[in-house]
């Protein structure tokens, strides 16, 4: 039961499927200023910090406006954030040049580009994680093919995403499983976890060869209609000048964040 409170197998499917203003929006414009925002992120300095938090403000008002659980996100954030640790963390070593002082000590230029990872990494996880709980997978695809993306690409997407889930409560029953077994005894040796993934290997070709057939009875022929899988047809209901204005409204905002250091300005005027 913990295990499967800690990796929430289907919440993503759960919150896809609410009616908030945000889910209401056409699946492209929220595409399209999602990947503006991460371009935006990325087009900063190595060094640069203040502005960047700045930024947080677009997946905190879409977690807000959209019904998106905050603690759900940023856990979520927090168990990917060892990758980006791993990819920054010898920058203070490699990088001493002075860039400030704090304590009357100097402050290694790495250790700000150190933090601008990290900031740039929750930035991104964090949007592309309010993307699909504020879109939902189904109508994520649809949106991707709208804009032009090969059918395949958003068919092989939606397998991906979907399928993650079916591996996950595979390898959740093993765990508990194992538990059972071995009566709470957690000091199990790498051989024990060795076999679960040669097991988990099994079990999911297993299941997929089961899922497949299943697909073929009902007639599935190398397509999937995305738009009309999981009863998900909330799109337009806005009219669309409210896309658009939310594109722009959004685009504008990058580019002020950008080009205008919008934290620094508040701090002086404070």
């Amino acid at each position: 039961m913990g295990h499967g409170h800690y990796i929430e197998v289907g919440k993503m499917d759960e919150l896809g499927r609410s009616n908030s203003p945000i889910h209401r929006l056409d699946a492209r414009a929220k595409i399209l200023t999602t990947v503006a925002f991460i371009v935006a992120v990325m087009s900063f300095g190595r060094y640069e910090i203040s502005q960047l938090v700045v930024l947080f403000i677009y997946p905190l008002a879409l977690m807000a406006v959209g019904n998106i659980p905050m603690g759900f996100i940023f856990k979520k954030v927090a168990i990917a954030a060892p990758f980006a640790i791993c990819v920054g963390m010898f920058n203070p070593i490699l990088d001493r040049e002075t860039m400030g002082m704090l304590g009357g000590h100097p402050v290694a230029a790495g250790w700000f580009s150190f933090i601008s990872i990290l900031v740039r990494f929750a930035l991104t996880v964090s949007a592309g994680l309010v993307l699909i709980a504020g879109t939902g997978i189904y109508r994520l695809c649809e949106g991707l093919q709208r804009l032009g993306i090969p059918r395949v690409f958003a068919v092989q997407l939606l397998f991906l995403y979907r399928y993650f889930f079916v591996i996950a409560e595979e390898g959740l029953r093993m765990l508990r499983a194992v538990e059972v077994r071995s009566a709470g005894n957690h000091r199990l040796g790498l051989s024990t976890y060795g076999n679960l993934v040669g097991h988990l290997l099994l079990r999911s070709i297993d299941r997929a060869q089961r899922i497949y057939r299943a697909m073929v009875s009902r007639g599935f022929e190398g397509e999937i209609r995305v738009g009309s899988a999981g009863g998900m047809g909330v799109e337009h209901v806005v009219p669309g000048w409210i896309n658009v204005a939310y594109l722009g409204g959004w685009c504008l905002f990058f580019l002020l964040a950008r080009y205008w250091n919008i934290a620094g300005a508040v701090g002086s005027h404070l």
